[in-house]
């Protein structure tokens, strides 16, 4: 998605002005006032929603009755999905060493939402790419499953480990968005690649949230950059019930015993040869 020209440090080394090195469009705070987007805090904060206040901040415009329904409707897709998920249990370890404070943990759980986790951005980047071809959908999305199964093995925003038929929050979301005016060019692309798929496979692999999440944010004008964060914060508040859950009753220190499936892969016990025992080298 293009931008605003790259800059980089030398330009301002060389020629020595740095006046405008820290620059944004998001907000301005002077002195008693504060501006987002170039609306006054203040209104924002009497007359906005949550998913309005975060449509305005990441897009820079105010969403239209259609657009707020439809980036609500992300937001709150995730929810929870008990321990079927990297980043609850990355979050839920680092609280029962650190109950001190949920941020930690919720920075944890946060780091560890990534493409094997569910993120929907790079879902988002395949669509946006394969839109951009200006094909038809069904050579569109032979040429997307080609170049994905290429680069690794495996198609962004499609399949599940649990939901072998479905993905319910996929199809909820697909369902809703369909009804909101919500799937358009990469939604249709992101059934014509399920459906391609499904022909090379044999079975049917579902899309999967992160897909879903994918396709509606692209069809919402999000940069992909901007998708993967929502896909993690819209994950935020199960993290934190998570974490709190593991401070008030969970179990201090996790481990990880045999019991419960470690296992060791590695050499029989064995002594060190004596050339290498100190004192007799």
């Amino acid at each position: 998605m293009p931008g605003p020209p790259r800059r980089h440090v030398g330009q301002y080394v060389a020629s020595g002005d740095w006046s405008d090195y820290w620059t944004t469009r998001i907000s301005r705070a002077e002195s008693g006032k504060i501006r987002v987007r170039g609306y006054p805090i203040e209104e924002l904060i009497e007359h906005l929603s949550y998913g309005e206040s975060a449509f305005l901040l990441l897009r820079g415009e105010l969403p239209d009755e259609r657009e707020a329904a439809l980036f609500d409707l992300a937001l709150r897709s995730g929810m929870d999905q008990q321990f079927i998920s990297s980043a609850a249990c990355a979050a839920r370890f680092t609280a029962s060493a650190f109950p001190d404070s949920p941020i930690p943990a919720l920075a944890s759980g946060i780091l560890a939402s990534g493409s094997v986790t569910g993120s929907p951005q790079e879902p988002a980047e395949m669509l946006i790419e394969a839109a951009g071809w200006g094909l038809p959908d069904e050579q569109a999305a032979s040429r997307a499953v080609d170049a994905w199964l290429e680069r690794r093995s495996a198609v962004p925003g499609l399949g599940h480990p649990m939901h072998k038929e479905a993905e319910p929050r996929a199809v909820t979301l697909r369902r809703l968005a369909l009804a909101r005016d919500g799937w358009r060019e990469h939604g249709r692309l992101l059934d014509a690649i399920e459906a391609e798929l499904a022909r090379r496979k044999g079975r049917a692999i579902p899309i999967n949230l992160a897909g879903a999440l994918g396709a509606l944010l692209a069809d919402l004008g999000f940069d992909p950059l901007a998708i993967g964060g929502i896909g993690a914060l819209s994950y935020g508040m199960a993290l934190l019930a998570h974490i709190v859950e593991e401070v008030r009753e969970g179990v201090p220190l996790r481990i990880i015993p045999d019991a419960l499936g470690a296992h060791y892969a590695g050499p029989a016990e064995r002594s060190l040869p004596a050339d290498r025992r100190r004192g007799r080298r």
